[in-house]
């Protein structure tokens, strides 16, 4: 419920800092071939996301449907826009209903698939740090206190040796459960390199994040306001942007906000750069809700076709 509040909150604020009749003229300005190019690229990487997922399901002994594979994901993110996080859940679930994978092992598989998107994403923050290093730095010193950064940092150091320390040798409940949880984690994401098509699995991650990046950059470039966008801008935004979509049910308010914050740090314009985060939240949640929408409606008359072919 928090979530859809702050969702609907950040709505209000984002149109508090631009106005509708704004964001109408820059829908109007927009070269939508543009954006109909970033649109197919998300749309690329979603496909490339269901045929990912089925070499992680076929160590388990399951041959799953492409089709119900594709189904299955574009089902779960629409969930999300009504749950956050709900959509791994709804995906586990209808592969379980219509292809007899269980749902522990189903959910197993998708947690393995987030661990390589974790570390895709730090792969990124990592290149993004590298590149605009001396401009985040020189941004951050700004703002903060050297010595209060170098204090902060060594307590939360710290803290997590700790915390790592107690973990490893706490015998609570809770400690157990943590380890539990964390050594599960890590054997979903070290199963990858034991798939016999792991080559393929590492070809799909990287595909689908460069889809992501490129959508990101495509669809920039329906804006000739944010002509002057550098590499640098597009990795921070796109990172920023990222993690808010955790913040709202799919990023709903979040978004356009973050990918604001994001560009004035590159001391971007505050209307165009909300009305990018804007449209292009807009693309991508239009087709997640087309092709979600009929996901959910011919699943089921596609699997009954099957069920009746192979009967």
């Amino acid at each position: 419920m928090f979530p859809l509040l702050l969702g609907v909150f950040l709505v209000w604020y984002s149109f508090h800092k631009v106005s509708f009749s704004q964001l109408l003229v820059y829908f109007h300005d927009a070269d939508f071939s543009w954006i109909l190019l970033g649109t197919l690229l998300g749309f690329l990487s979603h496909l490339s996301r269901a045929y990912r997922w089925l070499f992680v399901l076929e160590p388990l002994q399951y041959k799953v449907s492409f089709k119900n594979s594709a189904m299955a994901i574009f089902s779960g993110y629409l969930v999300n826009y009504t749950i956050p996080r709900a959509g791994e859940i709804v995906r586990a679930s209808l592969i379980a209903n219509y292809e007899s994978v269980p749902f522990e092992k189903g959910f197993g598989t998708i947690v393995a698939e987030r661990m390589a998107d974790l570390i895709m994403m730090f792969a990124v923050m990592c290149v993004t740090l590298f590149v605009q290093f001396d401009f985040i730095y020189g941004f951050l010193s700004e703002r903060l206190n050297p010595t209060k950064m170098i204090v902060v940092l060594s307590l939360g150091g710290l803290l997590a040796i700790v915390g790592f320390l107690y973990l490893k040798r706490s015998s609570s409940k809770m400690a157990l459960k943590i380890r539990r949880f964390v050594g599960g984690l890590v054997e979903g994401m070290l199963s990858i390199f034991k798939m016999k098509n792991k080559w393929a699995f590492i070809f799909h991650t990287f595909f689908i994040w460069a889809m992501y990046l490129l959508m990101f950059w495509v669809t920039s470039l329906a804006f000739k306001d944010l002509e002057q966008l550098t590499f640098g801008a597009i990795l921070v935004g796109f990172i920023i942007g990222g993690f808010s979509i955790a913040a709202t049910n799919a990023g709903v308010g979040s978004y356009p906000l973050a990918i604001y914050a994001a560009f004035s740090i590159f001391n971007i314009p505050e209307e165009p750069s909300i009305a990018f985060g804007w449209i292009m939240w807009s693309a991508q949640t239009l087709m997640v809700i087309v092709f979600g929408g009929l996901s959910f409606i011919y699943m089921p008359i596609y699997n009954r076709k099957r069920a009746l072919k192979d009967s």
